[in-house]
């Protein structure tokens, strides 16, 4: 039995996968039977049919021990924690661990340090974090081809490519689909000669994220002397001291230089009160010292007010330049700042938008340099000050999908071309509808791309990473070779199912290589580790003939080497 604990979306999704792809039985600790997604969790209906497969629902207002109790903490194989509070999953799985010291645990945690810690201290467990999945999907989705997926390998650099980039055969892993305009793509194919999208090798490193912005002095005398009217009242002072030059230095017989200085001096206060010269070096100089007057507490009123409003900007993280060919993101959840992270790594410019102050990626934001502008995204005021006119992307990523939809109408309006928009979307229904009435085809589900990872981590099988393609997801996993398994003892390419399961590379146990090209005719043993991209349905199918038989026979004590005795040249005896 498993047991999972929430009543959000990921929840919702979680316990579909745990039914329908694994077919096991599943408890689900909610709130309340009527809030949220719990009556869709209760509806969940198995595709089998078969009535023990239907979820349980356990209601309570706060989990406690006896709450886990009366849900069978005890029997539990695994239990799943994916509340949206990282503390209160945390609290949970120490009172997990507590009551069923062998359970395996799956906490939903984003913040990093935090998960590492829940790692160490509670022994079989894994931390997740859904947004950290879903991430690269509403990338690639926003940036389309121009940014490659990188797959994170311990020992191997792989990065998703096209084949028209045309990458060297010897690099290439295998073929993740096959696009060539369908409306949906065919993945894994059996024939790596028909894919369109491949995985393969890299050399070298990751991109690096982007040089951070200039330092505040330098970017509050960009944004100062960028200013319209400063600029024109800086420009009228230097034609007027330009022409006073000349006029003087004609007149009175000076070089450059000196009447430079004097026209200089002149214009910023010190007007010679001699009667010597012609009327019009008199005019020049009265012109001189009045424009001086004029000018110098005009210039000064403009640079003050140009340093205190660019100030106030990079202090609030608005926008502070006109930008272009950027990526407008609305809402600065989990998600939100996920993608802002990964964007950023890649060099794409970047404009925020969030409702509240106190969200997440808010400080994120202003860390890394990027504007954030404090506004309702579904605002044409708002849209527009974030040069949503002259973006090559929106992303909405905020949880509601109603609002989502209007900002992403608004904003696609506003630009007036063909803007590239992506939207987060739980609803499957509303998806389609959405594609059908609006021609809005990018949209993703956190919920839907992180479910997958959550499930195989519950049967203890490492998700390294998912690589998106369209609306589906391609799993990246490491899973060992189970005692008696079905496995065990076949032959390396026995693994594939055509559209289901690509055998990438075997870690061999015992010595710690990683073949990477794999070998036809080597056979699978239980000390190897397959490291596989498979779909949702490939990956379940693959846990299962991977699982170990508890009746296998166990693994033959190695022998101790043993020297062979040869005879002794002088004595003819044997000798070591």
């Amino acid at each position: 039995m498993f047991l999972v604990w929430g009543d959000n979306t990921l929840a919702r999704r979680l316990a579909s996968e745990l039914i329908n792809t694994y077919a096991v039985p599943v408890t689900v600790i909610v709130r309340s039977a009527d809030a949220d997604q719990a009556p869709d969790i209760a509806d969940l209906e198995p595709d089998t049919g078969d009535p023990d497969l239907r979820p349980v629902l356990v209601a309570a207002a706060r989990l406690t021990p006896d709450v886990l109790v009366r849900a069978g903490v005890a029997e539990a194989n695994a239990v799943a924690l994916v509340e949206r509070d990282d503390v209160a999953n945390v609290d949970a799985a120490m009172m997990v661990r507590e009551l069923n010291p062998t359970a395996r645990i799956v906490v939903r945690v984003f913040n990093p340090i935090l998960a590492q810690g829940v790692t160490a201290m509670l022994g079989d467990c894994d931390v997740l974090s859904g947004s950290e999945i879903a991430a690269p999907a509403f990338v690639a989705a926003a940036l389309g081809d121009d940014v490659p997926t990188y797959v994170r390998l311990t020992d191997q650099f792989l990065v998703t490519a096209h084949r028209s980039e045309q990458p060297d055969p010897d690099d290439v892993v295998c073929g993740l689909a096959v696009l060539d305009g369908r409306a949906e793509p065919e993945t894994l194919p059996a024939d790596d000669a028909a894919a369109d999208l491949l995985l393969v090798r890299r050399y070298g490193e990751p991109p690096r994220p982007a040089a951070r912005p200039a330092r505040l002095p330098l970017r509050v005398t960009r944004l100062v002397l960028g200013r319209r009217r400063l600029r024109y009242a800086l420009a009228g002072v230097a034609a007027l001291l330009f022409v006073s030059t000349a006029l003087l230095a004609h007149l009175r017989d000076l070089n450059l230089w000196e009447a430079g200085y004097l026209a200089a001096v002149t214009a910023l206060g010190g007007i010679e009160g001699e009667v010597t010269g012609g009327a019009v070096e008199h005019v020049v100089l009265v012109t001189l010292g009045l424009a001086g007057v004029a000018l110098v507490p005009f210039v000064t009123v403009l640079v003050v007010e140009a340093v205190v409003t660019a100030r106030l900007a990079l202090a609030s993280g608005a926008l502070t330049r006109p930008v272009a060919d950027h990526v407008v993101i609305v809402g600065l959840g989990n998600v939100g700042t996920r993608v802002l992270r990964e964007l950023h790594g890649f060099g794409v410019d970047v404009v925020c938008v969030d409702r509240s102050p106190d969200a997440r990626g808010v400080a994120v934001a202003r860390e890394l340099g990027v504007p954030v502008i404090i506004a309702n995204g579904n605002s044409a005021e708002t849209l527009r000050a974030a040069s949503v006119a002259t973006a090559r992307a929106l992303l909405v990523l905020s949880t509601d999908d109603v609002s989502n939809l209007e900002t992403a109408l608004l904003g696609r309006a506003l630009h007036g071309g063909r803007l590239r928009v992506v939207l987060r979307l739980y609803d499957e229904g509303f998806a389609r509808r959405v594609k059908r009435t609006f021609d809005i085809d990018l949209s993703r589900s956190v919920s839907y791309l992180a479910a997958p990872a959550f499930a195989a981590a519950l049967f203890g099988r490492e998700v390294i990473d998912a690589i998106p393609v369209g609306r589906r997801v391609l799993l990246v996993a490491e899973l060992p070779v189970g005692a008696g398994s079905e496995l065990e003892g076949r032959l390396c390419p026995e693994v594939d199912r055509p559209n289901e399961v690509r055998l990438v590379a075997v870690r061999t146990g015992r010595i710690g290589q990683t073949l990477w090209t794999v070998p036809e005719r080597r056979r699978l043993v239980r000390t190897d580790r397959l490291i596989v991209v498979a779909t949702r349905a490939g990956l379940a199918g693959l846990l299962a003939r991977t699982r170990p038989n508890p009746d296998a026979a166990p693994l033959p004590e190695p022998q101790p080497l043993r020297l062979l005795a040869r005879p002794h040249p002088a004595t003819g005896s044997d000798a070591p």
